[in-house]
């Protein structure tokens, strides 16, 4: 769907058994096994040939994106933190794919490539085999589901300090020769603090003929430019972009705030374009215009702002309400993150993801506990209502930014 319309529900059969889901009497570990393997044998959905992002978007679907690499990787033990660059695809090829297998599991549609900062300019010699190896591990797991493959591409380590547009497009097009040779399903621009190097990644991107996806890391602020959001957005879309909206740098209730801006400026200048919301998986009330990146406890203090499941699900109830659809996350939101967007918006995609085999909606599994009190928790309005505490009481919930 365009921005601001409104779409119908998933597949009818698999929106009838999550209506009997709702009304408890089939669980949910049923609707998500039957519909994996409709999806396996092709018995579910009519036949195996997998739409495009477009056709998926164009019919009203939800599309959920997938989540954190770079930091879930560093956490793990396979990423080093600093440049943050993905060399693990050709080092670890095994971490890269079990975090691809659990997003698919997750619910996610996208597999999206392993190639952040993944330039000649960042990884020399090594761009190449990186972004070979990123192309086939996100092929091989987006296989065994209904995934499709996004090939990406981030801002570059010399606008700032050069602005050669032919030197910077050069490095695009490099990877753009690996997607296509890869055939990836459709291409991203994202993670650009900068509008105009934004468009000349699209541009480079339209050059393939695959539908071209740009996002921005920035907030309500605008870029660093001081381009306003809706600016950015309509600059985008004239470049060749097909959907558009944020990732990154910010948490739920900015990023969403943003797409809005993004939003009403394209319904301003009579554009059309869907939208995109990748955000954090931090809270970043107190950020300033340069997002989480600038607050004191970037990159290995975050932990206390992280959201929960039930955050998610409100963030991408809210999204869907705002006209989002397409809904992922990137630094700090886990398979668990994204298997919430996939439960709350499954009444609208017409099915579960097989990761709620072993989650009960809203903590219903919690009523077979021996405490009552905890068997009081089994229920929507609980958690929904939470105000989770964060176990320090000496340390503030807020802080001052570094810039």
């Amino acid at each position: 769907m365009w921005a601001g319309e409104r779409g119908g529900p998933g597949s009818p059969h698999g929106f009838q058994l999550l209506l009997r889901c709702k009304t408890a009497t089939l669980p949910s570990q049923s609707l998500g096994q039957a519909l994996s393997q409709q999806w396996r044998d092709g018995t579910g959905r009519g036949e195996r040939v997998k739409k495009g992002i477009l056709e998926r978007l164009n019919s009203g679907e939800v599309v959920i994106g997938d989540g954190s690499f770079v930091f879930t990787l560093e956490k793990r033990g396979y990423v080093k933190a600093g440049l943050w660059t993905p060399e693990a695809a050709v080092e670890y090829p095994e971490a890269v794919r079990q975090l691809h297998m659990e997003y698919l599991r997750a619910g996610s549609n996208v597999m999206q490539t392993f190639t952040f900062f993944a330039g000649k300019d960042n990884l020399e010699s090594k761009w190449k085999d990186v972004n070979e190896a990123a192309c086939d591990l996100a092929r091989e797991v987006a296989e065994k589901g209904d995934a499709l493959v996004a090939g990406g591409i981030s801002q570059t380590s010399l606008y700032q300090s050069q602005k050669n547009k032919l030197e910077i497009k050069e490095i695009f097009q490099q990877q753009l020769e690996v997607f296509t040779r890869k055939n990836v399903d459709f291409l991203i621009a994202e993670y650009f603090e900068y509008c105009e190097e934004a468009v000349w990644a699209v541009e480079v991107l339209k050059e393939s003929g695959k539908p071209v996806a740009a996002t921005m890391c920035i907030g309500p602020e605008g870029d660093m430019h001081n381009l306003t959001p809706g600016e950015c957005a309509v600059r985008l879309v004239k470049a060749g972009a097909s959907i558009v909206g944020v990732n990154c740098r910010f948490g739920p209730e900015i990023s969403l705030a943003t797409v809005k801006l993004m939003k009403e400026g394209l319904e301003a200048s009579g554009l059309k374009a869907y939208l995109m919301v990748q955000t954090l998986g931090f809270h970043t009330p107190d950020c300033g215009k340069g997002g989480f990146v600038d607050l004191p406890q970037y990159p290995f203090g975050l932990e206390p702002r992280l959201a929960t499941r039930w955050d998610i699900q409100k963030y991408a109830r809210e999204a869907y309400n705002l006209g989002v659809r397409y809904i992922g996350g990137c630094c700090g939101f886990e398979p668990y993150h994204i298997r919430a967007i996939a439960e709350e918006l499954a009444p609208e995609r017409g099915f579960l993801p097989d990761a709620s085999e072993k989650h009960g909606s809203w903590g219903s599994g919690l009523s077979m506990h021996t405490k009552p009190w905890i068997r009081a928790r089994a229920q929507k309005e609980y958690w929904k209502n939470l105000l989770p505490a964060s176990g320090r009481p000496y340390f503030p919930s807020l802080s001052k930014p570094d810039a």
